[in-house]
């Protein structure tokens, strides 16, 4: 089938990260691993996109392309550099973006942690202490008590399970460790930061008069299946992992229910703590011990990561089983190079949410710019435009024309699918 129409009232937009697009030499987490060189080509998160000196450049262009909606998140380490010292022209420089955005018609999404822990935090034990969910709390507090009216729609943790499992399960990403005791800790924790910080977000635009507000957790989500289905050890680590990175997270995230190895030493209560499900999907992986890997004979990213679009609608109902609340794709992308089959992964991901009977309000495509992509440094594009790096010129892809044509029609037609989809095929 060539052709669909969005759902009714449906939202497309473009989500990013501030490390990954900002700049700036702050103290953080993935400063001080790229200085340990664990960064692809040497690719500094001090430069990145440039973002912070061409935000007015970078929102008129999402403006041009008929962007309906942005998230964006905002860097602790930027706006609290040292323990209780806010940064006060830093948060003013945000709302500037953030008044732009709304004077040109795009509706303001704010993640406020997204994998990086500023330096001083990490110190103190970052998230593996619980009384160190208070440093997280008042940031949270600062932050949204300075956006007051503008921001309505929060984040509040960005995949609290990839963070966990990368960082203290494979050893990925920093700290580097390779611990499960301390990942199945660090879930718990950030689990509870989370449900603290929906009630303190409630609470401060409650007491500001506002009744409009939105908060949730964005679950990077995707679907296990054992490398061998005749070895047992491939399908015990297979549910293990779905159990414990994506499906008990979720219900601890969502419900405030922690099932056992997790902890819910704060008493917290059962009842909703969000108010959409945020769903970060990318990939099908297949599990055999501690790894992750791709199924041989499936359709490849450039990043090798296997492509499967009817997983979107297997991840977003389990979250809508779980609690019937909208549903929000808040990363949705892929690593391709030359543009050469992001329309045709567009296409086959927004078709299935759009033909299924989910209740999907939102979109999000990962991401709006190529940019800082962590260990893979500039090296992985995911960007609807092109950064070119070397003088930070942005150019507009044609999946990115596709992209705001499907925003102009609400809906993708024959003549569009024609001649932007038809010619392009996934990596065997």
């Amino acid at each position: 089938m060539k052709e669909f129409e969005l759902k009714p009232g449906m939202m497309l937009g473009v989500a990013s990260s501030a490390t990954q697009i900002d700049g700036g030499n702050f103290p953080h987490t993935w400063s001080s691993w790229y200085q340990g060189g664990n960064v692809k080509g040497g690719a500094d998160p001090a430069i990145a996109c440039d973002h912070w000196n061409r935000w007015r450049e970078d929102v008129m262009l999402m403006h041009q392309m008929g962007i309906q909606t942005y998230r964006f998140s905002i860097e602790w380490a930027r706006v609290e550099p040292e323990e209780g010292n806010f940064d006060e022209a830093a948060i003013s420089r945000i709302k500037e973006e953030v008044m732009l955005l709304i004077a040109v018609g795009i509706k303001p999404l704010a993640t406020l942690h997204h994998f990086t822990n500023p330096t001083w935090f990490e110190e103190k034990g970052g998230w593996e202490k619980e009384e160190n969910i208070s440093f997280f709390i008042r940031y949270a507090q600062k932050i949204v008590s300075a956006m007051g009216h503008l921001v309505k729609e929060y984040i509040t943790i960005n995949e609290p399970n990839t963070y966990a499992m990368n960082g203290y399960y494979t050893g990925m990403w920093p700290p580097g460790q390779k611990k499960i005791k301390a990942a199945v800790n660090i879930i718990s924790v950030m689990a509870q930061a989370h449900i603290k910080t929906y009630r303190l977000i409630h609470d401060i635009r409650r007491s500001m008069g506002f009744a409009d507000t939105e908060v949730s957790v964005a679950l990077g989500m995707r679907v296990y299946e054992p490398k061998s289905e005749l070895s047992p050890m491939d399908r015990v680590s297979c549910n293990l992992h779905q159990k414990l990175f994506q499906e008990q997270i979720a219900a601890a995230l969502v419900t405030g229910v922690f099932n056992p190895p997790l902890h819910n030493s704060g008493k917290i209560r059962k009842r909703l703590y969000c108010d959409f499900h945020a769903v970060n999907y990318f990939s099908r992986s297949v599990v055999s011990g501690r790894t992750e890997e791709t199924r041989a004979r499936s359709n490849k990213s450039d990043l090798g990561t296997e492509i499967l679009p009817s997983g979107i609608v297997k991840c977003c109902r389990f979250m809508q089983d779980l609690a019937p609340l909208p549903i929000y794709i808040t990363a949705n992308g892929v690593c391709d190079n030359t543009d050469a089959f992001r329309s045709k992964f567009i296409f086959d991901h927004l078709q299935a949410l759009c033909t299924s009977d989910l209740d999907v309000s939102r979109y999000y495509y990962w991401s709006f710019t190529d940019s800082f992509e962590w260990n893979q440094g500039t090296s992985a594009k995911f960007g609807l435009v092109q950064t070119n790096f070397a003088n930070m010129e942005r150019t507009i892809k044609e999946s990115g024309k596709f992209y705001e044509e499907i925003i102009r029609n609400k809906k993708v037609t024959e003549e569009m699918y024609d001649e932007y989809v038809a010619s392009q095929q996934y990596h065997g």
